[in-house]
Parts: C-alpha cells; sequence; structure tokens
C-alpha cells in the first residue's frame, strides 16, 4: 500500500495527472454558445448598425424637407 502524498506536496506532472483525471468533458454541451450578454456592456457592432442605418435614413433629412 502505497504511503499518501498530499496534493500541494506532489511535483507538478504529478499535480497536473491529478487534475487531468478529475476533468470531466461538457459532451455535446458547448459552454461558450450557451452565454448571454449583458445589456449594460458596450457593443460595437450595435453601434456601428445604428450609425449606418442613420446614414441610411439621411439624418432625418426626409422630415425636413416636409417641414419647409
Amino acid at each position: 500500500m502505497s504511503k499518501y502524498v498530499s496534493l500541494d506536496k506532489r511535483s507538478k506532472k504529478a499535480q497536473k495527472e491529478y487534475h487531468s483525471k478529475q476533468r470531466r468533458t461538457w459532451g455535446e454541451i458547448n459552454p461558450v454558445t450557451r452565454s448571454v450578454p449583458s445589456g449594460k456592456a458596450y457593443n460595437r457592432k450595435k453601434e456601428k448598425e445604428r450609425i449606418s442605418k442613420e446614414f441610411r435614413d439621411g439624418f432625418g433629412a426626409d422630415s425636413f424637407l416636409l417641414a419647409v
């Protein structure tokens, strides 16, 4: 029977081997695709889409012409 050696006293190689045995796989689930983006976070893509939409609309030029 081998003597137990605590994890913090083992070599880096032995620690790595121990931790690799403890890991499990996610299987078919991909945890990255399941994350929901925060609504408060700044989104460059959303901002660029808003600006391009304003350029397409002409910055409200249609409403300016109707008012005159």
